[in-house]
């Protein structure tokens, strides 16, 4: 890519699903971090009021000096929240508990399309930096339920990665994912899609993992990814020292199952442009 035909628009997915503990914000950090090993600029946006994805990351709470708080309520650009990781290439807008109280904070029309403005802003920001300057990707990290922040989410986003995990009651909830998505694609963002569905926490051991991945699979298609992310300790323990788990532990299967799992988003973001 030409340094003088300017960066462009990122491609923006909103990692979603109502239910807690499935690997979203492991899935954002580990994502971000597998797509910026293989020289692809990433920025991960924390719209978590836990601030999981940023700690993950690296970022000390009293380092958030600007959030995603700041960046829905005007009073910062995107690009003022940004902050760099320890990983080359991979940078956050980082969250706090200033989210929990965001639903009372706007109340005005525009409400949900707050994100989607400051995106905006950053595309027509990137249009005059360099190629190799600009985010490829937005990887957007949701809270666990279909509230103002999700609903920011989706509505900005180009896309839906939705992480499921192998345990009893995975689809849970998916269906009615799938209706707001559909929701939101009829009324307030017409290009919205499902870029693809991940199983997370698999145990390879168990019949239960093996049952649950034929039913996403059943239920979902030909979106469900090939990589599934294996249920790890390494990855679970990466977090609580501030790491994606590929510089807490680069060879471990989880590390490779991301590492795998970047390079078929990649695949599919390439089949999509050709198509």
């Amino acid at each position: 890519m030409s340094a003088t035909k300017g960066a462009g628009e990122p491609r923006t997915l909103a990692i979603a699903n109502q239910k807690g503990g499935v690997g979203k914000t492991t899935t954002a950090i580990n994502l971000g971090t597998a797509l910026a090993s293989i020289g692809v600029r990433v920025l991960v946006v924390d719209l978590d009021s836990q601030g999981n994805a940023s700690t993950g990351l690296g970022i000390p709470l009293d380092g958030r000096a600007r959030t995603s708080f700041d960046v829905l309520t005007g009073t910062a650009s995107l690009m003022q929240a940004v902050l760099p990781t320890a990983v080359p290439g991979l940078f956050v807008v980082p969250a706090n508990a200033d989210l929990v109280g965001i639903d009372t904070t706007l109340t005005d029309q525009t409400r949900a399309f707050r994100l989607r403005d400051a995106f905006n802003a950053l595309a027509a920001h990137q249009r005059n930096l360099p190629a190799d300057q600009g985010f490829e990707y937005v990887l957007i990290d949701c809270p666990p339920s279909l509230n103002l922040l999700t609903l920011n989410a989706l509505t900005a986003a180009n896309a839906v990665l939705v992480p499921v995990q192998c345990e009893f009651f995975a689809l849970e909830g998916i269906s009615q994912l799938k209706e707001s998505i559909d929701q939101i694609r009829a009324t307030l963002n017409p290009g919205l899609e499902i870029q693809g569905v991940v199983l997370t926490m698999h145990d390879a051991r168990t019949s239960l993992s093996r049952e649950v991945a034929d039913e996403v699979r059943a239920f979902f298609g030909p979106k469900v990814y090939e990589t599934i992310i294996p249920r790890n300790t390494r990855v679970a323990e990466a977090p609580s020292h501030g790491k994606p788990i590929l510089l807490y532990d680069f060879d471990c299967p989880g590390s490779q199952a991301y590492i795998r799992l970047a390079t078929e988003i990649i695949e599919r973001e390439r089949q999509r442009k050709a198509a």
